[in-house]
């Protein structure tokens, strides 16, 4: 849609109520009025005597039920598993708020309905599944069941509405984030930048746009402007002027994060996508998440769209704490940069005061302080047919250009490492004659990180690495765990400087 449309198109609806369309599927078209999007107010639980909401779907009703949907949710589950139980209150109350605007939720069982679920690839509980005419794609949202409604309302609406002057009010108060966007003739560029990132970011923002210069006054900005309304924090926040993709989904992304809020599984995706460091402040009880959010809000405000900075209950999540080599003892803060997986834990033995927080957070967005590094103490002794890596021989050990070094990355509670373990200790032995060219390492990642400049991440365990001689190219093993596989692995992939023939003679 061009500029010159969005005003023609504004002038001619000043005073009727818009529709929304043009659906996210092209073959789903429809129009939904802005007051059905604000009908909900609040969550309020199902009369227990009321009959559910939530549809039961099996092979024989699904298509009947499914296909005709021009939108629809659901969950594929098992009567056993506890996520699915906890889920179901929320899903319930979801439902009933949902009906209301046309939307409908449904249940899979996939004990009983075995071939149904199969058929569409359902590999764990709960999944759920969002089906357009019969067509699916996969859920994208929260499992509360204020977060289901957010996302499948957003489902509902195309990429980006008309809002005008009249509706301007209503439109920006009906989600917990809504961003608009407001034009002119000349901003043609801007509008198409807008929709473009609308479009890749439905599922997580509402978005509208006018052409109204009425509207833009009423928002007090000058278009071309985007403007951020949530429900926290400034209340809004306006990037005006000209923009590139970039600039616009930096500005929407830093400035849809609380100043300072409590961190959990349900939004711990939305810090990470901002990549932004992640501050952590680890409480015990609400006296000190009260006390210490009033030292932190001020230095959360300096470093706003720098740092983001979190409450974390160290009583549900204080494993998280050694995940920043912090101790399990409250409060406790330090910084994470999830992307790059570095640490920086603030000394436990100081007292957590505005003035000491600020200078280790000052530091820190300077450069100033290096990354902790986890490491186990060196083995007095490393000459068994496994040589032991630990963080602070990583660099000396692994990437030394004289040898091949083949490591196993593992974890001591994992059952998959655990069986490896007398297999890669009898790969140790019989590679024990060519340690000058060929180590076979191990690395625990339980008591150990990763130095800072590791290239690679690990994703589970166990890997297994190949670190060439040389240029230390690194090739991932991706075969079975047999020691005839090991050596099968070696002699083709070990690099030119290690006599491969010699190793198969002998071996």
């Amino acid at each position: 849609m061009q500029i010159q449309s969005i005003i023609k198109g504004h002038r001619a609806l000043a005073h009727s109520q818009i529709s929304l369309v043009s659906m996210f599927n092209k073959s789903f078209f429809t129009s939904i009025a802005i007051g059905v999007l604000l009908a909900f107010s609040g969550l309020a639980s199902a009369d227990e005597t009321t009959p559910s909401a939530v549809l039961t779907l099996t092979n024989a009703n699904f298509k009947e039920i499914v296909d005709p949907e021009k939108l629809m949710l659901v969950e594929f589950f098992a009567p056993w598993c506890g996520h699915c139980k906890a889920l179901a209150p929320e899903y319930e109350k979801a439902a009933n708020v949902l009906i209301k605007e046309n939307i409908k939720l449904a249940t899979v069982d996939c004990t009983a309905e075995t071939a149904l679920c199969n058929e569409h690839e359902i590999k764990g509980y709960p999944t759920l599944k969002v089906f357009r005419e019969g067509n699916s794609t996969e859920y994208g949202g929260g499992r509360s069941a204020d977060l289901i409604v957010s996302y499948m309302k957003k489902q509902a609406l195309p990429a980006v509405s008309d809002v005008t002057v009249e509706t301007l009010d209503t439109f920006k108060d009906s989600d917990d984030i809504v961003i608009i966007g407001f034009w002119n003739s000349e901003s043609q560029n801007e509008h198409d930048i807008f929709n473009g990132v609308a479009e890749k970011l439905r599922n997580d923002y509402l978005f509208g746009q006018t052409g109204q210069d009425e509207a833009a006054v009423k928002a007090g900005v000058t278009a071309p402007a985007v403007v951020l309304y949530k429900k926290f924090d400034e209340l809004k926040d306006v990037l005006e002027g000209t923009f590139d993709e970039e600039k616009l989904t930096d500005f929407i992304k830093i400035n849809s994060i609380p100043l300072l809020a409590e961190i959990g599984p349900e939004n711990y995706g939305s810090y990470v996508d901002s990549g932004l460091p992640l501050a952590f402040l680890f409480y015990e009880n609400d006296e000190q998440r009260t006390r210490l959010g009033k030292v932190l809000e001020p230095i959360a405000k300096e470093y706003k769209g720098q740092v983001n900075f979190v409450y974390i209950d160290g009583n549900k999540y204080g494993a998280h704490a050694e995940n920043i080599n912090l101790k399990q003892q409250w409060p406790a803060f330090g910084i994470q940069k999830p992307d790059e997986g570095l640490k920086y834990p603030f000394d436990q033995t100081k007292e957590i005061t505005t003035e000491a927080i600020s200078e280790f957070v000052s530091k820190f967005v300077k450069g100033e302080i290096e990354p902790s590094i986890k490491s186990e103490p060196i083995p007095e002794k490393n000459d068994g047919p496994v040589t032991i890596v630990v963080a602070n021989t990583f660099e000396e050990i692994v990437n030394d250009k004289t040898k091949d070094v083949f490591v196993e990355f593992y974890a001591p509670w994992c059952g998959h490492c655990k069986k490896l373990a007398p297999i890669w200790e009898k790969l140790g032995e019989t590679y024990s004659k060519f340690k000058d060219k060929i180590v076979i390492a191990k690395m625990d990642c339980n008591d150990n990180d990763l130095p800072p400049a590791a290239t690679f991440k690990i994703g589970g365990f166990p890997t297994i690495k190949l670190f060439k001689a040389g240029d230390k190219e690194i090739v991932d093993y991706k075969g079975d765990r047999a020691l005839e596989s090991f050596i099968e692995f070696l002699n083709e992939n070990a690099s030119a400087t290690t006599s491969a023939e010699s190793k198969r003679d002998e071996l």
